[in-house]
């Protein structure tokens, strides 16, 4: 197989291994590898990790078919929303499985992995992007676990809240809130709700203990007590 159809193949696959040039040229591993190299030397593929390349240079593309299975979300996953102008310099991908490698550097874009208990794996889907799909977080769950895994600081999740409150599903976000029964989410989520005219109290009270927390967990623990929702507004809205 000459080179220019063996790149057209392997085109086909965001993310590829060594066994899937191996079928596509059928030759051996030791041949195969020695191809790899020359495709990478002559950067018509680029290498992601050990054993994974891609012919691509779009680091969205490609995250979320690195570790299976897994899901774009945090700031990402809310770009795509255009929930925020904000180009991210990383990509958080949600995986319930574990990884000896927590992050990875692709083209420029720090590519995280945060590894989560299967009840935290949810609220995601199949988008079509450019000619492949990718797996990513609906707006509701990236919301959720940008607070959850405070990868995100609170103070601009509620910036990001307010300014597009019209387009998110607030009983869907309801309905995850409760399925996670979070606390310190919960007093959180419900407060900022709450600010924005969608009082939740009654839907929450149940899970609202005697604990006071910090409305924003990247800032001081000092501020005004909400009596209500139990939070320390250490961050005005």
């Amino acid at each position: 197989m000459n080179k220019i159809n063996m790149i057209r193949e392997l085109e086909k696959y965001p993310v590829f291994n060594l066994k899937t040039l191996k079928d596509i040229i059928d030759k051996d591993s030791s041949y195969s590898k020695l191809v790899i190299y020359r495709l990478k030397k002559d950067k018509l593929i680029f290498e992601i990790e050990k054993n994974k390349y891609t012919t691509k240079k779009d680091a969205i593309l490609i995250s979320s078919s690195i570790i299976w299975p897994s899901y774009i979300s945090g700031w990402s996953a809310l770009r795509y929303y255009n929930f925020t102008e904000q180009l991210p310099q990383t990509i958080l991908i949600i995986t319930t499985r574990k990884r000896k490698k927590k992050e990875i550097n692709f083209n420029n874009i720090k590519i995280i992995f945060t590894k989560v208990k299967p009840k935290y794996f949810f609220g995601y889907k199949k988008e079509h992007y450019g000619d492949f799909d990718i797996f990513v977080a609906d707006k509701e769950k990236a919301l959720i676990d940008s607070a959850l895994f405070k990868k995100i600081s609170f103070s601009e999740i509620c910036d990001i809240v307010r300014n597009n409150i019209k387009d998110i599903n607030v009983d869907l976000l309801m309905n995850y809130l409760i399925k996670i029964k979070n606390k310190t989410l919960i007093k959180r989520l419900g407060f900022l709700l709450d600010k924005v005219g969608m009082d939740k109290y009654h839907e929450l009270k149940r899970f609202i203990n005697s604990k006071y927390i910090p409305l924003d967990y990247a800032l001081i623990k000092k501020g005004k007590k909400n009596r209500k929702w139990k939070v320390i507004e250490n961050v005005k809205l």
